[in-house]
């Protein structure tokens, strides 16, 4: 059975127990900043399982696609660890429980895969008698294959939170998998037992003193692995040998020539199959490659794949070939890879292009070491430069090895060792713990949406009269609140519109009973709840009162007027650059929209001014903005564009801008473009690699910028004394003219260090055979110091240079190095570094040349002094 009609059997099994078939949701979590990816397959039902949102159904089935990092180690090692993998999972969100998931996973296990009753152990929390007494006495498990575990195998949870005990089915794969203990079962660690599918029973709820409360409503959340169950079915050993991974696996060999340690060759074949894998789906997902968050997860993989791609030999860029495979694999699992591919391909490819050229200034580092070591009649490199190679320039360790070998050296594996502890630990720090199903911050929200819910009307209506039906200080409820409070409400309607979607809050006024406030913010943490902060300006506010809710009008303008215009901006990116333009991210302010994309590179002068042009055309065509609510497949169906990082419910409501524009969304908008007035984009720029943002203006905001632009143009016009129109012509003459300066004052300072450096060489003083010359030269930069330094080897021959010059404020040293003097030992980056402290500075570099500074210029002479003693003693040492 192939991986796809695996994915497929589970699917249809549990639609036909009454489960609602879900697309897999996207690696990049929806609304959660607890989580940084999908990990699990019941990560998109979090908000159900915790009350804040209504699920489209109790019972929901899915193949989801997960990424998890904290068995990276171990990938290509073991059989059964990989980064990305799919989880295929059936969900009970107060419907069935222990009695059903139970029943109907043996159904499937034994009934449609067939599997032998007789090899099939199963686990259990250590005292869940009902789970036992289910698989023993019902489905007919013996007692001596049903295997109780403790807290830390067998109970789902972190922290506060819902969670519960689980329940695992294994396979006995045979004792030639085993350890060869008589007492090998299920929870031992040796690779005979694979546990495939784990059932959890939600049935708690663990407060901050770690009590377990029993929950009214209770879930269930299984997930079986989908390659290993494949790996299983289709008899072979390892994850990678389905037919899922092995075609990609076969496109890496492809590249390879043979080698005589095929164990190696496996390991790193393996381990670049599953992070080009994970790789794709990320990208896929909308992640670029970055040094912090979802980026550097996918970063990191893309290297690692890259460096165990060198050990194998291959030096081109070969991921995107590698990534094609993968989609020519799960693309019609996915059809999103094969929509997206080019873009992937170039993300891949470019992030591989950047990796390759940083691998290079790596090697070329690890050299300059080595020939350190050399020098220092030394053969051992420490780990803290063999840790400075793996995490800033992405060298292996087995790389940094492999090539210090060639030279009869070394490396400190134990430093080294301690040094990526050190950094897990950092990592473990710094990502802290959430609950299974997430932290508790809004059970006090949840509470409230059971009691109340908030019906919008602020489409339509910006004032209308309510009632406040609940009223919160410092998060409590609470009857009434005085003026100076700062207070939370729910109103049973309102014309707040709630930040979402990238539209700020509604702004305004609650005022009636015997008092009024101000709302500054507008939030919906959960679903059906609205909640409104805000200050009590005058008077006393109760739960209770009859109020009236009235938004400021200009700011509600605004805002409708910069989120029309993200439509059209999204649209008109799309034209000019291609469809792989995605929105990655929007603000929508009264007074301005930002805007954030995908795409590669900056949008050039003339790209700018087409979007621009075909934005402000459809505000002349005054085009009509209409809105419609549909189910969302009808949506798609008709070609609205759905954010694919957004999740939606069934029912959507689609924004059309004429013929022009359709896409789904929450937010509020004008009636007709010509509202807008005028387009402007004030900045372009990047946010991330493979991010771009773009700010504009609408309206009264655009005008005023154009107005200050005009202002601008007209001072420098007249500073310049010349016309706005003849601008550009007088710019261009002064920028020549500068550069004829520029051209002069350079063959001044060559003949001034042609001249100086006859003066100089007379200066050289011999020191125990060795020519030096020191001295002190006035006025040149870094550069200029360069450039005497090259001229006096030149004429010196043999033997050590060094400068000092007085530059802006700061002390600058340069020292040389002769070949045949840093054979013997004497090094530029010693000297200098000598001559820098002294002048309260520090530096180095290579043997031969080496540049520093220092912060206190007056101490040039002194610290020339120092330096030349310094070579003194070197000569002294290797004498």
């Amino acid at each position: 059975m192939s991986v796809s009609e695996l994915r497929e059997m589970f699917l249809q099994f549990f639609e036909g127990k009454g489960h609602r078939r879900l697309p897999s949701a996207s690696l990049i979590p929806h609304g959660d900043p607890t989580l940084l990816l999908t990990g699990a397959g019941m990560v998109p039902f979090k908000p159900y399982f915790l009350g804040k949102e209504k699920p489209p159904s109790k019972r929901i089935t899915t193949c989801q696609r997960c990424l998890r990092t904290a068995d990276i180690d171990n990938v290509g090692k073991t059989d059964r660890h990989g980064t990305f993998f799919e989880m295929l999972g059936n969900f009970s969100f107060g419907d069935y429980f222990k009695r059903e998931a139970i029943h109907w996973a043996w159904e499937f296990t034994t009934k449609h895969l067939e599997l032998p009753v007789d090899r099939l152990w199963v686990t259990i929390y250590l005292d869940d008698d009902e789970a036992f007494q289910i698989w023993n006495e019902e489905i007919g498990v013996p007692k001596d294959r049903i295997v109780r575990l403790g807290r830390e195998d067998n109970f789902w949870e972190i922290g506060v939170g819902p969670c519960g005990p689980c329940s695992e089915l294994h396979l006995d794969r045979g004792p030639e998998y085993g350890c060869g203990s008589p007492d090998c079962k299920p929870g031992c660690d040796c690779e005979r037992y694979l546990e495939f599918w784990n059932l959890v029973f939600i049935q708690y709820h663990q407060d901050e003193a770690g009590n377990l409360v029993p929950l009214e409503q209770t879930g269930i959340d299984t997930g079986m692995g989908l390659d290993r169950a494949a790996a299983i079915l289709q008899g072979v050993n390892s994850i990678f040998e389905t037919d899922a991974l092995r075609s990609v696996m076969d496109a890496v060999a492809n590249l390879v020539e043979a080698d005589d340690e095929p164990e190696a060759v496996e390991v790193a074949l393996r381990v670049i199959a599953d992070h080009t894998r994970s790789v794709t789906f990320l990208v896929s997902d909308g992640v670029l490659p970055s040094n912090e968050g979802r980026g550097y997860v996918l970063r990191r993989l893309l290297r690692r794949a890259v460096r165990y791609g060198r050990l194998l030999g291959i030096r081109d860029i070969f991921l995107p070939e590698i990534a094609q495979a993968v989609m020519d694999t799960m693309g019609d699992a996915y059809p999103e890879l094969i929509q997206r591919r080019d873009y992937i391909l170039e993300v891949i490819r470019k992030e591989e292009e950047r990796f390759q050229a940083t691998l290079d200034q790596g090697l070329r580092m690890l050299k300059d070491l080595m020939e350190n070591l050399e020098a220092q009649n030394q053969n051992r490199l420490s780990g803290d430069d063999a840790f400075r190679l793996y995490d800033t320039y992405g060298f292996p360790l087995e790389l940094t090895k492999e090539i210090l070998a060639e030279e009869g050296m070394e490396v400190d594996e134990a430093e080294f060792a301690q040094r990526m502890e050190e950094q897990r630990q950092r990592a473990r720090a710094a990502r802290g713990q959430t609950g299974y199903l997430g932290s508790e911050d809004d059970s006090v929200y949840v509470e409230l949406a059971k009691q109340y819910t908030s019906q919008f009307v602020g489409y339509d209506q910006l004032e209308v009269e309510t009632i406040i039906e609940a009223l919160l200080v410092d998060g409590q409820l609470a009857d009434e609140a005085e003026m100076g409070q700062e207070i939370e409400l729910v109103l049973a309607k309102t014309p707040f519109y709630a930040e979402g979607g990238g539209q700020v809050a509604d702004t305004g006024t609650v005022t009636g009973g015997k008092g009024a406030l101000e709302i500054t913010g507008v939030e919906s943490p959960v679903e059906g709840l609205i909640i409104h902060k805000g200050r009590v300006t005058s008077g006393l506010v109760q739960a209770g009162d009859t109020v009236m809710a009235t938004v400021y009008q200009r700011n509600r303008d605004g805002a409708a007027c910069h989120h029309t215009a993200t439509h059209l901006l999204h649209k008109a990116l799309k034209e000019v650059l291609g469809e792989h333009v995605n929105q990655a991210g929007s603000l929508v302010e009264p007074d301005r929209l930002r805007f954030d994309f995908t795409h590669l590179s900056a949008l050039t002068r003339e790209e700018l001014d087409r979007v621009e042009k075909l934005v402000n055309d459809r505000i002349r065509e005054n085009l009509e903005v209409t809105v419609e609510e549909m189910s969302l497949d009808e949506a798609r169906a008709d070609g609205a564009i759905a954010l694919f990082d957004e999740k939606y419910e069934d029912r959507v409501r689609v924004i059309s801008v004429g013929d022009y524009s359709r896409e789904l969304c929450g937010g509020t908008h004008v009636r007709r473009t010509g509202d807008l007035g005028i387009f402007k984009i004030i900045s372009e720029g990047a946010v991330a690699a493979g991010v771009r943002r773009i700010e504009a203006l609408t309206g009264k905001a655009a005008v005023k910028h154009i107005a200050a632009q005009e202002a601008v143009l007209h001072q420098a016009a007249e500073k310049l004394q010349t016309t706005t129109a003849e601008l550009p012509e007088r710019i261009d003459k002064l920028l020549q003219e500068n550069r004829e300066l520029a051209r002069e004052l350079e063959r001044l300072k060559a003949k001034l260090a042609a001249a100086q450096s006859d003066e100089l060489l007379q200066q050289a003083e011999e020191i125990a055979g060795l020519k030096v010359l020191s001295a002190k030269v006035e006025g040149l930069d870094a550069a200029g110091l360069r450039t005497l330094g090259d001229r006096l080897r030149e004429k010196l021959g043999s033997g050590v240079i060094l400068l000092g010059s007085a530059f802006e404020d700061k002390a600058l040293f340069l020292a040389m190095v002769t070949p045949d003097i840093v054979k013997q030992g004497i090094k530029a980056g010693d000297i200098v570094k000598v001559a820098a402290q002294a002048a309260g500075g520090g530096g180095g570099g290579r043997p031969d040349m080496a540049q520093a500074g220092g912060r206190e210029p007056a101490k040039i002479d002194a610290a020339l002094e120092l330096a030349v003693e310094s070579i003194k003693k070197q000569l002294a040492a290797v004498q």
